[in-house]
């Protein structure tokens, strides 16, 4: 069964009758000869660190490797127990649970790389603002993570998810795309609203440079992260209301690789354009003892 692309995912979902997350179990099995119960286990225990990940961020602020982020997730916990968030409930938790996952990466904590350790807030804080919010079981979630899974294959197998090859947007914009599909599977959407939500996920992102303060994957990462987040459910909501994207899936995916080829080196993970060529950036990268400036 050959399902590298989207249009080929929905075309053995149409044909079988199979779910999205059934589809990707079929896929794992003949790819690799991995049971159905292995996948889940497996899926289980990076739930419960995703989970663990969030939890340990509003615990404490962390001391990360160079000192420019730590305390935000508990500094937005505090102004949303205040009632003074701006965003709703759902969009205020996911916001402020992916940049706690962020903080505890960057401390060299215990993280999932959903896609990478660079945008690995976005799809834990999604998955468990929404858990919390519909008091969600854990087998949904884990579905869930299958239909993520479906659209991260998709993209790391037609443009990337690299930051160094492609910019920031192969890494939080990948990690955005997989959560938008996941939180129209958890809310009961269809296989190509699934895919559409991701293809809107992609598009609000597309071109996002990555130019991270000092090489360090902090600022402005955590930042990134929290919009990831946020762009996600907003994708979502926009599919399941029936809005349909003007441009495939696959498409957008091709748009993605071709904008990130076309990104120049200073704005790919070098350190030595954007945000992090800002004299600001250039000072905090000369305090820490870290290089990288134009």
């Amino acid at each position: 069964m050959k399902t590298t692309t989207a249009r080929e995912m929905l075309q053995c979902v149409r044909e079988t009758g199979l779910s999205l997350p059934e589809v990707m179990l079929r896929r794992e099995w003949e790819l690799n000869e991995t049971p159905r119960e292995t996948v889940y286990e497996k899926l289980g225990t990076a739930y419960r660190i995703m989970r663990e990940a969030v939890e340990d961020s509003l615990r404490e602020p962390h001391r990360t490797m160079g000192g420019l982020i730590g305390g935000e997730a508990i500094r937005l916990r505090e102004l949303r127990e205040q009632g003074k968030n701006l965003c709703g409930e759902t969009v205020s938790r996911a916001v402020c649970y992916a940049m706690g996952v962020l903080e505890v990466s960057a401390s060299m904590g215990l993280i999932v790389a959903a896609p990478t350790a660079g945008a690995s807030g976005v799809l834990p804080g999604v998955l468990i603002a929404l858990q919390q919010r519909y008091d969600l079981p854990e087998q949904a979630m884990l579905d869930a993570l299958l239909t993520a899974s479906a659209v991260g294959a998709v993209i790391a197998e037609n443009a990337g998810i690299s930051g160094a090859a492609g910019g920031c947007q192969a890494e939080v914009g990948t990690a955005s795309a997989m959560a938008a599909a996941a939180a129209v599977q958890l809310m009961g959407g269809s296989p190509e609203q699934c895919f559409t939500a991701a293809g809107f996920a992609i598009q609000n992102l597309l071109g996002l440079v990555c130019d991270p303060i000092a090489g360090l994957v902090e600022a402005p990462c955590q930042a990134r992260n929290a919009v990831g987040a946020s762009n996600a459910l907003v994708s979502a909501e926009l599919a399941l209301a029936g809005i349909r994207g003007a441009v495939p899936f696959d498409e957008v995916v091709d748009a993605m690789r071709q904008v990130g080829h076309s990104l120049p080196e200073s704005l790919r993970e070098t350190a030595l354009g954007g945000i992090a060529a800002t004299p600001a950036a250039c000072s905090l990268a000369e305090k820490i003892g870290c290089h990288g400036c134009g």
